[in-house]
Order: structure tokens, then C-alpha cells, then sequence
């Protein structure tokens, strides 16, 4: 099923998105925040929003401010904003009755919409999730990978290597790999179409705004463990066993810590999960869907 496109004033800035409409509409709305760097909603979600829009689901998935087709915001981006516009979004949209799931950044930004906004939400998703950490590597190197980051960041020297990395194929060949694990969706159009998103986008250099905000000298400013206690709203976490960005031990921590957690791993799978194994995290998607559109039917009764 191909999506549609369309913007959407919020304020500061005008958000561009997707979004499938299903045949015949027997689901929940979801809404589907990406990650950072040079992913888009097309990148992220364009296999995941068709097979949700199959299934009954009307999906909806924004480029954030400054990625995908989406110009830069008037503001900052900063945690606090990203998840001030998530809100911002849903309201301009007129969403009040829908799940929200996201990858990495976008799993954070869904965490901290939980807890902007508590009930909002009948369900989330979390997909390799950022916030759950206090460094940004855990381990007996954990502090220095962090700190080295942090000086990497202050002297833009980061923003330098990224630069240089996302114009040569064979880097970025490499590089996926340890994102999407299987060689078979590792596929040379994938590679093409995230050089693409990197050349003719402002993603990169607004995720790198957000990194300067987010990693101090000595942790990171934006830690959810702590909190996940108060989120009612039932959870779902999918989470590669080899990704490298987010140790599968504090996936297990936090989903002991949600009220109403499912924790679902999947086997040599990297950060880029959805692209990783779509044959096991769609089916994850909507079983986890399925449950709680039953209970809210259920409580219709």
C-alpha cells in the first residue's frame, strides 16, 4: 500500500508526513516517530506502515523538523522540544485515539510523550529505545567512550567524520552492518537511499544539535528509568539481541520497570530492527495492537 504525503503547520516549524490509509479502518490509529541522523519516515517505516495499514490500521509517520522533507524548526532541537512536538503534532492532526511507537530517537521522544501526556496514548512501541541509559556506553570503557564522544561533539570534529563517513559508499556499506545484520535487507538500494537521505537533507547536522544537548561531560542529560514506573499505558519493547547502541540488558531493565511491559528480542538483529527482521518485529506490532484494541473494546462493552 503506497502512502500519501502531506504538511502540517505546528509551532515553528511545518512538519511534512505520511500516512496509509487501510481499505477498510478496524484498528487504532498508530503513529510512528523515526530516528536520528539520516532516517526519515520513508526510511523507517515504509514497510511497517503498510503492513499496519493492511491489517486495519491508519499510520501515520512524520519527518520530525529538519529530516526527511520536513525544513528546520524555528527552535532548537532539544529532548524537551522533540517531545513538546510530538504533542504539537497530534493535536494539529486531531489524533485522540492511537497507539505511538518509535525507533531509537523516536523511541525516547515516545517515552517522553507518555509522560507529557499520560493517557493520551492506548498503547506504545519501543524499538531500540534511547533514554534508558545514564552513558552512552555501558561497561568498563563505558566512561571513556562517553567522555571521548563528548570532546568529539565540542569540537565538531564528530559532525566532521559524520560528514565524511555519509559521502563514501563503502563506509556506509560498512557501517550498516551493524544496524541491519542480514545481508539479504541490507540491500544496495537501502544503502542508496539513506546516502541520498544524507546528501539532501539537514538531518544530519539537526540530529547533531541534538547530541550537543543531550551528552554532557560525565552522562547524559535525558535518563526515563527512573519514571517508567508511573507509565501505565501497555508497552511494547522490540529490541535486536546484537545491537551495539542499546545493550539488551537495559532493554530488560526497563521493561521490569513498566507497569505493563512485553519484551520481545530478536535474534542477530541490529539497532535498525524493523529493517533488520520486519518478519518478526511487524507481527510483534500488531499482535501487540491486536491486544490492546481487544481491551478497549472490551471496556466499550
Amino acid at each position: 500500500m503506497e502512502p500519501r504525503r502531506d504538511e502540517i503547520a505546528i509551532p515553528g516549524a511545518i512538519v511534512s508526513f505520511l500516512e496509509w490509509r487501510p481499505i477498510e479502518r478496524t484498528g487504532c490509529t498508530v503513529l510512528l516517530l523515526h530516528g536520528g541522523g539520516a532516517d526519515s519516515a520513508e526510511l523507517s517505516w515504509g514497510e511497517v506502515g503498510s503492513a499496519l495499514a493492511d491489517a486495519g490500521h491508519r499510520v501515520v509517520a512524520p519527518d520530525h523538523p529538519g529530516f526527511g522533507r520536513s525544513a528546520r524548526a524555528e527552535w532548537a532541537l532539544t529532548q524537551e522540544r522533540l517531545v513538546r512536538y510530538v504533542g504539537e503534532f497530534t493535536d494539529a492532526i486531531g489524533l485522540t485515539d492511537y497507539a505511538v511507537g518509535g525507533l531509537s530517537l523516536g523511541g525516547g521522544m515516545t517515552l517522553g510523550h507518555l509522560l507529557d501526556r499520560p493517557g493520551r496514548a492506548r498503547g506504545a512501541m519501543l524499538l531500540g529505545c534511547y533514554g534508558l541509559m545514564p552513558r552512552l556506553a555501558d561497561g568498563p570503557l563505558g566512561a571513556v567512550t562517553h567522555v571521548s564522544s563528548f570532546l568529539l561533539l565540542r569540537t565538531d570534529l564528530l559532525a566532521a567524520m559524520t560528514r565524511s563517513y555519509l559521502r563514501n559508499r563503502s563506509a556506509m556499506e560498512r557501517g550498516l552492518r551493524d544496524l541491519v545484520r542480514d545481508p539479504a535487507a541490507r540491500t544496495p538500494e537501502l544503502v542508496d537511499a539513506v546516502l541520498a537521505e544524507a546528501a539532501s537533507g539537514t538531518g544530519t547536522a539537526v540530529f547533531g544539535e541534538w547530541q550537543r544537548d543531550q551528552v554532557l561531560g560525565n552522562r547524559l542529560r535525558t535518563v526515563y528509568i527512573d519514571q517508567l514506573a508511573s507509565i501505565l499505558t501497555p508497552t511494547l519493547l522490540v529490541h535486536g539481541d546484537h545491537d551495539r547502541g542499546v545493550p539488551l540488558a537495559r532493554i530488560q531493565a526497563a521493561a521490569a520497570r513498566l507497569p505493563d511491559a512485553e519484551l520481545v528480542t530478536v535474534p542477530d538483529a541490529g539497532h535498525w530492527v524493523q529493517r533488520d527482521r520486519p518478519d518478526i518485529v511487524i507481527p510483534a506490532m500488531l499482535a501487540h495492537l491486536r491486544r490492546i484494541d481487544d481491551a478497549q473494546t472490551s471496556r466499550s462493552e
